[in-house]
């Protein structure tokens, strides 16, 4: 399959800290491929690079459906009209919105209405408010959300915010799905909830790419998997592979015991 995400000798410092050290790359249409790592391994710091929270000090990001197109110094905003989204590791909502409004703010990125024609609404304006309507819905019932579209979305469960995130993500319709720890806070049994929703999401076409500290959530999940430590890619490769890898069992637990032990 084509590249949908192109990473190339990306370096990021803060001041002496170099939290990116010449990474490079990629991401392929239809993969799930999981970024694993100690912490400080710089993992978040490639995401905010990929979404341009941060801007890299070398290197740059290419995204492409069709023609890839380099996405380095663009704003945040103009990265998610190219058609990728993401979660953030401590669950980012609007929590005094209800869980429907929280939905629907992802939408409004695919509508084109503007200010007047949404003050005096018309035809269309009409048709892309039940569009955006019909859209969340459908969201939050595939992650189980539809019974409580009208509670705000601070009250809810953590667990339940964390799929609400996920939901508002996806409204936008992404090509590129980046989840940030999406397993952070969850017990076993919202873990493996989540781990169906992600298959469940791949079966319908979508390209994940995800950070997680759980072994037994990435490494099911993974066709491939990349490891960062002290900011430079150490390995990359099948998930089996990747856990038998020197290396990485260094980089996680400084002894000869395999990753995938890992409480």
């Amino acid at each position: 399959m084509p590249a949908l995400l192109e990473v190339e000798r990306l370096t990021r410092r803060f001041g002496g800290v170099v939290a990116l050290d010449d990474v490079t790359l990629s991401v392929e249409q239809g993969e799930t491929v999981g970024l694993i790592g100690p912490n400080g391994a710089g993992k978040t710091t490639l995401f905010n690079c990929v979404t341009g929270v941060l801007r890299p000090d070398d290197g740059e990001v290419r995204f492409g459906r069709g023609p890839m197109e380099s996405l380095t110094g663009l704003a945040p905003h103009d990265i998610a009209q190219c058609g990728i989204t993401r979660t953030f590791q401590n669950v980012r909502l609007f929590s005094g919105m209800s869980v429907l409004e929280n939905v629907l703010v992802g939408t409004y990125i695919r509508t084109h209405a503007g200010l007047i024609s949404s003050m005096l609404p018309s035809a269309e304006a009409r048709r892309e408010e039940r569009w955006a309507q019909d859209r969340a819905m459908g969201l939050l019932e595939l992650v189980g959300l539809a019974g409580r579209s009208h509670e705000m979305a601070g009250a809810l469960p953590f667990g339940l915010q964390r799929r609400l995130e996920i939901a508002r993500a996806l409204s936008s319709d992404p090509a590129l799905l980046l989840l940030d720890e999406p397993a952070a806070g969850l017990n076993a049994a919202e873990k493996q909830a989540l781990l169906q929703l992600i298959e469940q999401l791949k079966g319908q076409g979508l390209t994940t790419f995800l950070i997680e500290h759980d072994m037994r959530v990435v490494m099911p999940i993974s066709d491939r998997v990349v490891v960062l430590d002290y900011g430079k890619k150490i390995a990359e490769g099948p998930p089996k592979l990747v856990q038998e890898n020197p290396r990485v069992i260094e980089a996680y637990l400084g002894t000869s015991t395999t990753v995938n032990r890992e409480p």
